[in-house]
C-alpha cells in the first residue's frame, strides 16, 4: 500500500469520529433473532457481511479513488442499497466522514462533494474521495471499507452480548485472508471500472440485512442507528 499507508491507519481508526461507532451493521437486528449468539455465529454473520455488502462498499469507494466522476458512482450506490432505511444511513454516515474529512485532509474535491450532496452522499463515495485527499490508492482504501464492514458489527455484539472482546477479536484477525481476498477484487473491480463501466463493480446483494434493516429502523427502542 506504499509510503502513505499511515494514513489509512487514521482513516480505518474506529476512533476517527466518523460516526460509525452509533450503527452495528445489521448485528443488533441479527442479536435479538437469535442469528448472533456467540463467537462462531459472529463469524459467520460477519463473513456473510463480508462477503456482500462489504464488496460492494470496497468496490464503490475503490472505483471513486480511482477517480471516477463521484456523483456516477453514488448513483450506482443508490442502485446497489434497495433498503431505504439503509440508503439514509448511508448518506448520514457519509455527511458525519465528511465533515471529519475534511477537517483532517482539506481538499476542493471534498468541498466540491459536499456542495452536490448537502445531506450527505453515500459512505463509500465520501470514503473512496477521503482516500484519494490523503494519497491512498484503490487498494488502500478497497481495505478500509472491508474491514470496517466487519470491525463495526464485531465491536457492536460485544456491547450486545458482554462478548470476550478477545473473541471478537480472534474472528477479525480469522478472517483477515479474506478480508484481504474481497480488497483485492474490489480494487480490481474499480480498476477495470475506468474502462468498461460501473457495471464492472460489484454489486452483492445480502437481502436478510436490508428486510431487518427495514425492521431494525421501526423498533422504538433500539441501542445503535442500523
Amino acid at each position: 500500500m506504499g509510503v502513505m499507508s499511515a494514513a489509512l491507519l487514521v482513516l480505518a481508526d474506529g476512533r476517527f469520529p466518523a460516526g460509525g461507532h452509533a450503527h452495528s451493521g445489521g448485528a443488533e437486528a441479527a442479536v435479538k433473532a437469535g442469528r448472533v449468539m456467540d463467537g462462531a455465529s459472529l463469524e459467520a454473520f460477519c463473513r456473510g457481511r463480508l462477503h456482500t455488502a462489504g464488496l460492494t462498499a470496497a468496490g464503490l469507494a475503490a472505483a471513486t479513488a480511482a477517480g471516477i466522476d463521484p456523483l456516477a458512482v453514488d448513483a450506482a450506490a443508490d442502485a446497489r442499497t434497495p433498503s431505504p432505511a439503509l440508503r439514509a444511513a448511508a448518506r448520514r454516515l457519509g455527511r458525519q466522514l465528511m465533515r471529519a474529512a475534511r477537517a483532517a485532509w482539506p481538499s476542493p474535491e471534498l468541498d466540491a462533494l459536499a456542495a452536490a450532496f448537502p445531506r450527505g452522499a453515500h459512505q463509500p463515495v465520501v470514503l473512496g474521495l477521503v482516500a484519494r485527499a490523503a494519497g491512498l490508492g484503490p487498494l488502500a482504501v478497497a481495505h478500509a471499507a472491508a474491514y470496517e464492514a466487519v470491525s463495526g458489527p464485531a465491536t457492536a455484539v460485544v456491547r450486545l452480548l458482554s462478548l470476550d472482546p478477545f473473541e471478537a477479536t480472534a474472528v477479525l484477525a480469522r478472517l483477515a485472508p479474506e478480508l484481504d481476498e474481497v480488497a483485492a477484487s474490489a480494487a480490481e473491480a474499480a480498476l477495470r471500472a475506468l474502462d468498461e463501466g460501473l457495471d464492472a463493480l460489484p454489486a452483492s446483494a445480502a437481502p436478510l440485512l436490508d428486510i431487518t434493516a427495514e425492521q431494525h429502523a421501526a423498533w422504538p427502542v433500539r441501542l445503535f442507528a442500523t
